[in-house]
């Protein structure tokens, strides 16, 4: 893709591989890499809205905009005010759009696991059951009694480490305990 419209602090911004740009103040250390969201990608004739492409961008340096004065006045009066404002910045540079200049072993992992929808801690406990992270809490509520122990359990895993829906955990609570009685 040739460029990529990401969301970074509340705000929208048109970006291409190597471009840098200020945003409002990120709470990353210098030289450390983020992947902001993606809203779309585009470029070579096709679009995509809400795509799985993955954007990185990496915190060059924390920086202050330029100074604003502030006048306040009124005539004969006396009255007279001046402050100034400088904005908090962050300079961004955009290191890759798609993945490109990361590691094989490493993109290929976050695909994987992207994928699978399954938390690692999840897959080390007997996996989620098929399709759980597309599963509202109701439907989660009416399947829950037909799944094993391990399948329970790494779902209520899953729940704590990630999504924390309440009513999830509830069921799943419920269920676990029902599987002990």
């Amino acid at each position: 893709m040739s460029y990529a419209i990401i969301s970074v602090g509340g705000k929208q911004y048109r970006v291409r591989e190597g471009e840098r740009l200020l945003v409002d103040r990120l709470p990353f250390e210098d030289g450390a890499t983020f992947t902001p969201s993606v809203l779309l990608a585009g470029g070579d004739g096709d679009t995509k809205l809400a795509p799985g492409v993955i954007v990185t961008a990496k915190v060059v340096r924390q920086a202050k905009g330029p100074k604003l004065t502030i006048g306040k006045y009124k005539k004969r009066t006396g009255y007279k005010r001046h402050t100034g404002f400088r904005a908090s910045l962050t300079q961004i540079e955009i290191e890759s759009i798609g993945g490109a200049k990361r590691g094989a072993k490493q993109g290929a992992a976050e695909k994987s696991a992207s994928e699978a929808k399954v938390a690692p801690e999840a897959a080390a406990t007997g996996g989620l059951p098929a399709g759980y992270a597309e599963l509202t809490v109701a439907e989660i509520k009416q399947a829950s009694s037909g799944w094993t122990a391990a399948e329970l359990a790494a779902a209520l895993e899953y729940e704590r480490a990630h999504a924390k829906r309440k009513g999830a955990l509830a069921a799943l609570e419920s269920a676990t305990s029902e599987e002990g009685n």
